[in-house]
This record gives C-alpha cells, structure tokens and sequence, in this order.
C-alpha cells in the first residue's frame, strides 16, 4: 500500500457523507408542519441587539409584520450608547402598541447576547419566548411555523433553519458557503440521525414553564456555545427538540477578510466547545483539500480523484441549494471548493487556538466558559 493512501480515507468518508447529508436535508424539508395551536398563545419576539450591522432596521422591521394574533417585539440592548437603540426606538413610534425598547446593563457573566436575552426576558409577558438574532429576516409566517410544535407538551424548545443570503465581495460568499453548504446541512444530518443534539440559538421558541422548569438562563451566561446548553438543559428535563421544515434568512456583515476569519474560527471554536471528539473527527469529511494534496504529492490517478471529489462535492452542495432555495449558494459553487480549503485552514486554527473575537471583545475559552480578555 502506497505511503499516500491515508490520504484517501477522508476523500471516501466525505463523498459518503455529503450524499448521506443531502438525502437527509431532503427529507426534512418535506415533513409536514407540525398541528397549530387552538389557541395561540400570546408570543414575546425578543431581539438581542448590540451595534449596527448591515440591513439592521430592514431586518428588525420584520419583527413587526408578522402574521400572528397576540405577541409583542422585545428590542434589547446593554448600552444607552448603542447605536442600534435609534434603530428600536424607530421602530418603537412606528408600533408603540406592539415594541418594547429595554436598555439594561446588568448581565450575569461575559455572554452579552444571552445577558441581552435575559434582561429582555424578565421583561417580557409572553407564554412564549422567541428569541431570534437581530440579523434574522422573517417571513410572515416565522411566529406561527417555530411556535407550532410547542403545543405538544413534550416539546420543550423548537428551533428552526436559517440561511445567509445577499453576500457582497469575496470573503462574505465564503461566509454564506460556510453556513448554507455547510453548518445547516450538517446541523439537519446531525438531527435527522440522531448523531448529535443541536438547538441553534438564532431562532428557537419556548414556553416559559420549561424556562422555569430547567432553571433559567443565567446559569448559562458565562458559556460560549449557550444554546447547546440550553438544549442539554431541555434534554436532561426529560424533554424534546424540535426541528421545524422552515428556513429562515441572516444576514452577513463582515468589513475586511480579518472579520471573515475570526468569524469562522468563531464557527469552529462553537462546534468544538460543544462536542470536542465531534469537532475533531470533522476531518473526515473534508474529502477536497485531502484529494488536492494526494495529487501535488504524485499519488496515482490523482486528477482523476480530485476531479471525482471535485464533482460530488459540487452536485451534493448544488442539490442542498435548490433544496434550500439558495440563491446566493448556487450562484457561489465556483467559490465551494476554496471555501473547503479554507474550512480545513480555521479547523486547525481552532483546535488549538484559546482566544474568540465578538462585537469587539476578546476571550479566552476554557472549556467552554469564557473569561473576559479585553474589552473595545
């Protein structure tokens, strides 16, 4: 056996495992919605808020065209200075009847989007919480399709797809590949075969009897990855996630290739805090720069195998796509491939590296605690 051949295991596994990603997204998509409530509960839409990204208002004013009979928006911020607080107040006088604007500094450990959420909560009076990132733009129908499943009492949090669209410049399509060619499909596999739990924090639904039943959120303040806390949280009370067939939009806002790149070893350090023995297996499937570098080291039929990983690589992400009905991707193939690259680059930077970069502040990770570095 050639000393190269090593080199191949990862070319197979991830040929396998795009197919096997593909067929799952596949499925997912075309479940039924799950039953409406009879009676819909009132909703609390609660949008954590911290300075001002690209499409900001365009993207909080759908919070307030949603097609849904009783719920408020809940706009929260920890700094009187923000910038994005001019954006909420805004959308405040044009709804007063439906916005709430709360600015509250105290926060229960260095995650400042959960301590957002939290002194957004206390503040809410809904019987469900929404919490959906500020870069979310939402359909009409978002409030009705991730609320739905919590009608079933065994359902303890229900969260939904979202995918990046409108990317400008090189390094934004990256991002958009990272996410739509990437996370989400594999996100769908992980769930659909039971590999691993996931409750992407972006978009997720509750009641608050189950905030109340597994303790709150504070305890999770001080972590990096606090949605996957709060789904172990839901888990270890006996109850489920739920997935719901509806995909969502974020948006992408990076300024320079230094924000791209901490934005991916952001990505990457999140999956490893996680599930470290997860994160580190992933290398099994990055089956294009494994294929590229048997080639530049003379291994036999090399193009042919680059070619071939090349070309599953492309169908498998096109498929996901038009399955996603993502624009954006499909018009981004050419850029899949380097993004791959790239991917293999930010994992071996993140298997070691200690330091994460958010809005401006810098930690270092222990664990998957964080403990404040500096702040801007």
């Amino acid at each position: 056996m050639s000393w190269r051949a090593p080199l191949l295991l990862p070319v197979l596994c991830s040929g396998f495992y795009w197919v096997l990603v593909t067929v799952c997204l596949a499925w997912f998509l075309r479940r039924r919605a799950a039953p409406a409530w009879a009676k819909p509960p009132r909703v609390s839409l609660i949008k954590p808020l911290c300075g001002v990204e690209r499409g900001l208002e365009e993207n909080l004013a759908t919070a307030l065209a949603q097609d849904y009979p009783d719920y408020e928006v809940v706009f929260s911020l920890q700094d009187e200075a923000d910038p994005a607080r001019a954006v909420a107040e805004r959308l405040r006088a044009r709804r007063p009847d439906l916005v709430k604007v709360v600015v509250d500094p105290a926060c229960a450990g260095p995650n400042g989007r959960l301590c957002n959420i939290l002194t957004a909560t206390k503040r809410a009076d809904g019987e469900v919480l929404v919490y959906s990132d500020s870069d979310m733009h939402l359909d009409p129908g978002y409030l009705r399709a991730i609320t739905a499943p919590l009608s079933d009492a065994q359902v303890g949090v229900a969260c939904t797809l979202y995918r990046a669209w409108r990317p400008r410049g090189f390094f934004e399509t990256l991002e958009l590949l990272s996410l739509n060619a990437e996370f989400v499909p594999s996100m769908v596999f992980a769930t659909v075969t039971g590999a691993s739990a996931a409750c992407p924090g972006a978009s997720q639904a509750l009641r608050r009897e189950t905030l109340e039943r597994i303790g709150g959120l504070e305890p999770m303040a001080d972590t990096l990855v606090e949605d996957f806390e709060l789904g172990t949280a839901v888990l270890r009370a006996g109850l489920r996630i739920a997935f719901v067939p509806h995909v969502a939009r974020t948006g992408i806002d990076l300024r320079s290739w230094r924000d791209w790149w901490r934005h991916q070893l952001y990505w990457d350090q999140n999956t490893r805090a996680a599930s470290p023995a997860g994160f580190f297996f992933t290398w099994l499937v990055r089956g294009v720069p494994f294929a590229v570098l048997y080639a530049l080291l003379g291994g036999f039929w090399g193009a042919g195998i680059v070619t071939v990983t090349l070309a599953a690589r492309l169908a498998t992400g096109a498929a996901n796509a038009w399955l996603l009905e993502d624009a954006d991707g499909m018009r981004a193939l050419w850029a899949l491939p380097l993004r791959d690259l790239a991917g293999l680059a930010t994992w071996f930077a993140a298997l070691s590296g200690r330091t994460v970069h958010w809005k401006g502040r810098v930690f270092t990770l222990v664990g998957n605690r964080m403990v404040e570095a500096s702040k801007p």
